[in-house]
């Protein structure tokens, strides 16, 4: 479980000996133009570097969920190298299943899909065919030959487009070469930061306005504290549905429960629009293996009480209003970061997420402790 992380709170007494007792300076403008150019800076990077910074985005991601264990091991007396190895393989490892349960599944029901569509075709033209004759008086007739006809030759073209593809990959490389190297950074990366996690903190802490210290600090807590309870929090209700969808569709009959059942599970991390990708993904199966109407309402009942299972139990339960991180303003970060700073704007999305709420927080109180508001 995920906790707020320990570097980040001051031993008795660090405040005062990091504060030089000195009287403070005032500050000048020109502070403040250095403040405001660096976030600038570091918002162009995320802009134009966004490929590059990709795998330590997510290798950053992934260390921060792996630090608690690192640091409950370290506790422990087992040393911190090897704390941090243990939890890099094992978090490769929980990934390296998770895709050898997801590609079998999608290139299952691609195929089947293939193989059914002229059939599904059918029979959704003769269910249509008799209301459009006695509403609109239109008679349309069906050709089923010309329709599998159709389907291999675009089959075929398909398989020819992704031959030449692969053709050009082998043949140039520099693409393929660097998606393994951005994948290959990601272990690194992680390794590394959960390594020297608290030396990585302390650097920064030193670079912090002697006279800002206490506040960043606390506001530092306070970031951390609402992260962790909500990935803590997400975390649990995505595997609790995960293990429901599993069981539901499975009782059923779907095929490919699991995997469909672990991935919808997985999707309810994005609130709402998880739910819809879960749910298209279900009825598309349905309709690839059934052909009658109980499979159908089989599968939209075990998402219709699924969906109010996370809704009404699980979120107020395992996440809590106390977190403040509404689910639509999960989604606008989300779209808004993904938006201006692309795929390495919604990994950035969450915590730049927690930290406006916790900023928005302190500027609501200070706005009520002022003649203003009394």
């Amino acid at each position: 479980m995920l906790q707020p992380s320990p570097d980040l709170q001051p031993t008795p007494g660090d405040q005062l000996a990091d504060v030089p007792p000195v009287a403070p300076r005032e500050l000048r403008p020109v502070h403040y133009l250095w403040i405001a150019a660096a976030a600038l800076v570091l918002a162009l990077l995320v802009t134009f570097l966004g490929g590059v910074l990709t795998p330590f985005l997510v290798g950053a991601a992934l260390a921060y969920l792996g630090h608690p264990a690192v640091t409950w091991a370290e506790r422990r007396r087992v040393p911190r190298t090897l704390g941090t190895t243990i939890v890099v393989i094992v978090i490769l490892l929980l990934a390296t299943g998770l895709i050898l349960v997801l590609v079998p599944l999608a290139q299952s029901e691609v195929m089947q899909l293939v193989r059914r569509l002229p059939e599904l075709t059918a029979q959704l033209f003769a269910r249509i065919q008799p209301w459009l004759h006695d509403a609109l008086d239109i008679d349309m007739q069906f050709d089923l030959a010309s329709i599998k006809e159709l389907i291999a030759e675009n089959l075929s073209s398909a398989e020819q487009l992704g031959l030449k593809i692969l053709h050009s990959l082998k043949a140039g490389g520099t693409m393929l070469l660097g998606i393994v190297i951005n994948v290959a950074m990601i272990p690194v990366v992680m390794f590394y930061l959960l390594r020297d996690w608290g030396k990585l903190v302390a650097r920064v802490d030193e670079l912090l306005p002697r006279r800002w210290v206490p506040r960043v600090r606390t506001i530092a807590r306070e970031i951390d504290a609402v992260l962790a309870e909500f990935i803590r929090g997400q975390l649990s209700v995505m595997l609790v549905l995960a293990v429901y969808y599993s069981i539901g569709l499975w009782i059923a009959g779907l095929q490919h429960a699991l995997s469909i059942g672990i991935l919808t599970g997985l999707l309810v991390f994005i609130p709402y629009v998880g739910f819809g990708l879960g749910l298209t993904l279900g009825v598309i199966a349905a309709l690839l293996q059934w052909t009658g109407l109980p499979g159908f309402l089989a599968v939209l009942a075990v998402y219709g009480i699924g969906q109010l299972l996370e809704n009404y139990v699980l979120v107020p339960l395992l996440v809590g209003d106390r977190i403040g991180l509404h689910p639509l303003a999960v989604i606008f970060s989300l779209l808004a970061f993904g938006e201006l700073f692309g795929f390495a704007g919604v990994l950035i999305a969450l915590p730049a997420s927690a930290a406006l709420l916790v900023a928005l927080r302190h500027l609501r109180a200070e706005y009520v402790d002022t003649d203003l508001y009394r």
